[in-house]
């Protein structure tokens, strides 16, 4: 091979290899691009838990304000309230020795 051949055989295989960098590692390159993907796929699953959540606080909202039952229920556990006809019992618990 003549000393010309090698040397534009050379810079072909060196552009080639930068070619090869920048497709791999470059700011738009494979791994960027996976790196994007993974992103999105875990945005939209974000975006399905919270619009599942979302659904879940509209069905509460309509539930205080159109079932009675509903807003006892959740002032019950919630707050502790009581009906005024109603008795408390509160027990002590039992403290067990050695």
């Amino acid at each position: 091979m003549k000393s010309r051949q090698k040397i534009i055989l050379a810079v072909v295989a060196i552009a080639m290899c930068h070619i090869m960098i920048v497709v791999l590692f470059g700011d738009n390159g494979l791994i960027e691009l996976n790196r994007k993907n993974a992103t999105h796929q875990r945005l939209l699953e974000d975006n399905a838990r919270l619009t599942q959540e979302n659904l879940k606080m509209y069905r509460t909202i309509d539930r205080l304000e159109n079932d009675p039952a509903f807003v006892e229920s959740v002032a019950r556990q919630e707050l502790g309230m009581v009906r005024p006809d109603e008795l408390i019992f509160k027990f002590k618990s039992e403290v067990k020795g050695p």
